[in-house]
């Protein structure tokens, strides 16, 4: 059995306020939401901008708001 990583505090916390203040804009899809929350946040390096995309993508498929 595979064990996924393990997302921070900080992760969850800021991806939680962006899909509650710009949800509308996210999407299902990676790579665009990938575009957004680069356009969101500015100083934010591209791996931590990546696992945020990736956390937000993940909430998006589960219909969370």
């Amino acid at each position: 059995m595979f064990m996924g990583r393990i997302k921070t505090t900080m992760v969850k916390r800021l991806s939680h306020k962006l899909i509650k203040d710009y949800g509308t804009d996210f999407k299902k899809d990676f790579n665009e939401n990938k575009l957004v929350v680069n356009g969101l946040l500015e100083n934010c390096s591209p791996k931590m901008r990546n696992v945020i995309a990736g956390y937000v993508t993940r909430l998006a498929k589960k219909g969370i708001e």
